[in-house]
């Protein structure tokens, strides 16, 4: 399976095959930023009409906000969260610099969903977070629960060290208590998948139980790829929709092409920032218990010792699981924001709108207009006057500028919306056909360009489950 030489390290090739349009970019790096549209000029808005887009008490406030989706559950939207730490981290630039070649930026983590939040650069080069000795030894990841001198609630925990930092992968992955509790349900998955391989090898084709390296490497690969698949097929579905999942996976990516995985800036800068608009401000992580808020005390301090036990999230409450439990949903996909995201409490300097910063990032990367991209990808002229008639309503002076492309694909989910089975779209429940296409053949191209993966090397690959794999992911052991 995968080790810290080849985690998306290195060119791969041989996946021309999946893209319809065959092109690709001799010059792209895997540890860098590219674009998707490199030919479309870019738009531009000046600061003060964004600052008044997005600060608080805006056209984008949606003050205390609670109109839900009916079919995306809340936790969907901290595994996106998850999901984006596994694979981007720009830790050089600003608002104040404007980014004209995304490729000369770096792109700290590797640009495949290859789970080194969780494995870090394996059991040789990071051993400390490890167990050492026996037949785990090098295998089994550890957790509070295996530290204990650890203050606070430590069988529900991530493993600390005494000035109560998370010792994982990547430190992100600590910044609020509910990603840190997908952090340690990923964790306890492949402990579980490496005690079951241990204990039933013949399960796994094996004639002895594995140890050490080889358990590793397997245990690694199956929880891997199950993440992979609940990626493409629990949190692509959910928030792209059936129709453009498939159709990508049949006929092949048109946008998203070259020969290496790659990061884009569309997708980093703009569609992938959606999530913002589903946060709820409250979560009930707990079966009868009150909702929490999302910055409070219990879930947002982050960066700290789980020290009450009204913070342990039980994910039967945030996902779908076969306990069919009736589960909180994420916010309505639109162009409003709950409003403490508009005064983010833990920014002290500088701008603390996360609209506002959204949108000043659109400028400084250079981002083409959201109705520029949708004519590149052949949207119909009526839905595009549509999207762009409702992002006039925030400010007029919007259309004279192009439409940034973060406000154009959540305008385009308000009033058109995720593609459903059946041929209709439903308003709101998820990204409209640019975000979808942006969103979904970025990922699922970063799996097709990594020979490890599932759709890189086994294609016909299935967890042979008979309910949602995102579920099993999170709720087991």
């Amino acid at each position: 399976m995968q080790n810290h030489e080849h985690h998306g390290m290195k060119p791969l090739e041989g996946m021309a095959a999946h893209c319809r349009r065959g092109h690709s970019s001799s010059d792209q790096r895997d540890d860098r930023f590219g674009r998707l549209f490199p030919k479309l000029s870019p738009a531009f808005t000046p600061r003060q009409v964004l600052e008044n887009i997005g600060r608080k008490g805006g056209p984008m406030d949606g003050k205390s906000k609670n109109n839900r989706t009916a079919s995306v559950p809340v936790g969907m939207v901290f595994f996106g969260q998850f999901v984006d730490h596994d694979v981007t981290l720009d830790a050089s630039t600003s608002f104040d610099t404007v980014v004209d070649n995304p490729g000369e930026i770096a792109n700290v983590r590797t640009p495949t969903l290859d789970l080194d939040c969780i494995y870090g650069l394996g059991p040789e080069a990071q051993p400390y977070l490890f167990e050492q000795g026996g037949p785990f030894g090098g295998v089994k990841l550890l957790t509070g629960a295996d530290n204990p001198g650890q203050a606070g609630e430590r069988q529900e925990d991530l493993l600390r060290s005494p000035n109560g930092r998370a010792v994982i992968g990547d430190p992100r992955n600590d910044e609020n208590r509910v990603i840190s509790q997908i952090q340690l349900a990923i964790i306890r998955f492949h402990n579980h998948v490496a005690q079951t391989i241990h204990n039933f090898p013949a399960n796994f084709g094996l004639t002895t139980a594995p140890e050490g390296h080889e358990l590793y490497e397997i245990a690694r690969r199956e929880t891997t790829w199950h993440y992979q698949w609940a990626v493409v097929n629990d949190f692509l579905t959910a928030m792209c929709g059936q129709p453009v999942v498939d159709r990508i996976l049949g006929c092949g990516r048109e946008h998203y092409c070259g020969a290496v995985p790659f990061i884009p800036i569309e997708f980093s800068v703009a569609a992938y920032r959606f999530g913002h608009s589903m946060i709820p401000m409250k979560v009930q992580v707990q079966k009868g218990e009150a909702p929490l808020e999302l910055f409070g005390a219990i879930l947002g301090g982050g960066f700290d010792a789980l020290t009450d036990p009204k913070g342990v999230v039980d994910w039967h409450e945030l996902l779908f699981t076969p306990q069919n439990r009736k589960v909180e949903r994420a916010q309505k996909l639109d162009l409003k924001m709950a409003g403490d995201l508009l005064a983010l409490p833990f920014i002290t300097e500088g701008e603390a709108s996360l609209a506002t910063r959204n949108l000043l990032r659109g400028n400084t990367f250079l981002l083409p207009g959201g109705e520029k991209i949708a004519e590149a990808i052949g949207c119909p002229p009526k839905q595009i006057e549509k999207v762009v008639k409702r992002v006039g309503q925030l400010d007029p002076a919007l259309s004279a500028h192009g439409i940034p492309l973060w406000l154009y694909l959540l305008a385009e989910a308000e009033v058109i919306g995720r593609a459903e089975p059946d041929g209709s779209t439903t308003e709101g429940e998820g990204l409209g056909p640019v975000g979808a296409v942006i969103v979904a053949e970025t990922l699922i191209g970063l799996l097709e360009l990594d020979e490890h993966s599932y759709l890189g090397a086994n294609r016909n690959w299935s967890p042979q489950d008979d309910w949602n794999t995102l579920g099993k992911l999170v709720t087991a052991g």
